[in-house]
């Protein structure tokens, strides 16, 4: 009997690892941090209220999952409700008719998720395409202690007393361009799914681009993706910070600091672009008296936070693709003088050296005046001479190599 027992388990267990794994790709993503005050909901805006946000997928799937974080949260924050629905339209708290359905926390209704945490939600069969607008509600009975947000989202969330979350619109609810509490919609896919995670800035988080637009160069990049075969399973993760840092924080924690929660832990990651540094090279060109020795100190300490990217990226067998940092003179915010654009040359000189990084996305070639290859071409131009307009940022994108993804096809 018992030797029965263990063949019927064993072959049990060989039918289970014969079966596709469920894979869980990231979808969407966006880096948390605590929001400026200009930035922030009042406390008592969000005092018996519902939020509600939309989010734009890249990659779709039959199931989804959602992230919602406390990552900056001083003490637990509960969510009393927390349902998705399929979009009317990017510009609108509309949803479709008989789309709404409540996510579920170990069964639950709500959840409450301890200060520095997040909480994924139960899976539910939900199936999304490729491209699709989510919407995302959520109905707090108290305000967080603490708010963990997203500034950058470029795109309009909606806020309203009551619990809302079910209902087909908010037609008298405040706008609000900002994201709360959401840091990730993961979809269950094929097997050899993957996703790329774009570390950055400003100029990945989309400054210049249009509100409700998706038109960043990660949405351009994920839409030539779902236009390639092979390609149409890999996801496209934004995990850019405007004013980021590598070295020190600015307006959200520093790269390396973040790095563990926005590359690491997102579900799939096979591929991680870096375009970070131009925050560091402003900010001492914004000094505008530091010395040679502090040039070259800057550019030492970027190169080094370079390698320690690198370096823990592939002990989890990410490939890293280094982004070379954009022209930046004229720049109405840092004001860059001749002692700072040898600094930009240098970083980028040692991007595209073979062997630093597995593979180079040229943005500077991608995006710099041929005339002028200290400024931004004019036609890439937010007007600012920093970060690009949707024109360039879709150049940016269509510069990169799909190829550079050629392991997940």
């Amino acid at each position: 009997m018992q030797v029965t027992k263990f063949f019927l388990a064993v072959a049990a267990f060989a039918v289970l690892q014969a079966q596709p794994p469920n894979t869980w790709i990231g979808s969407w993503a966006t880096s948390q941090q605590i929001p400026e005050p200009q930035n922030s909901i009042a406390p008592d805006d969000l005092r018996d209220a519902t939020l509600r946000q939309i989010v734009h997928l890249s990659v779709g799937g039959r199931r989804i999952r959602v992230h919602v974080s406390n990552a900056f949260g001083t003490a637990p924050l509960r969510l009393t409700g927390v349902h998705v629905a399929r979009a009317v339209s990017v510009s609108s708290a509309a949803i479709e008719s008989g789309t709404d359905r409540a996510l579920t926390f170990h069964g639950g209704a709500d959840v409450t998720i301890p200060a520095g945490a997040e909480f994924l939600s139960d899976p539910i069969d939900y199936p999304m395409a490729a491209l699709s607008d989510l919407v995302i509600s959520i109905h707090y009975d108290e305000p967080p202690a603490q708010e963990t947000g997203h500034p950058g989202s470029r795109a309009t969330s909606y806020l309203a007393h009551g619990d809302l979350i079910s209902a087909p619109d908010l037609p008298n609810a405040k706008k609000i361009d900002h994201w709360y509490q959401l840091s990730g919609v993961d979809v269950q896919g094929s097997a050899n799914g993957a996703a790329i995670v774009a570390l950055g800035d400003s100029i990945t988080d989309g400054h210049g681009a249009t509100t409700n637009g998706n038109n960043r160069w990660t949405d351009v990049l994920a839409r030539r993706l779902q236009s390639a075969p092979g390609y149409r399973n890999i996801g496209v993760l934004n995990q850019g910070i405007g004013g980021n840092h590598l070295l020190t924080d600015g307006l959200g924690p520093n790269a390396l600091s973040r790095f563990d929660r926005d590359v690491l832990a997102q579900p799939g990651v096979r591929y991680l672009i870096v375009l970070e540094g131009v925050n560091d090279l402003g900010g001492l060109a914004r000094r505008g008296n530091a010395t040679p020795a502090e040039h070259a100190a800057l550019v030492q300490q970027i190169l080094a936070a370079y390698e320690q990217l690198v370096t823990r990226a592939h002990t989890h067998g990410i490939k890293v693709i280094g982004g070379t940092i954009l022209p930046y003179m004229g720049s109405d915010y840092y004001h860059p003088g001749a002692a700072d654009e040898p600094d930009r040359e240098a970083v980028n000189k040692w991007i595209r050296v073979p062997g630093h990084f597995d593979a180079v996305i040229d943005f500077d070639a991608i995006t710099r005046d041929p005339e002028h290859p200290d400024r931004m071409r004019p036609a890439f131009d937010s007007g600012d001479h920093l970060h690009p307009s949707p024109a360039g940022y879709a150049a940016m994108a269509d510069g990169i190599s799909l190829s550079l993804f050629g392991a997940a096809k």
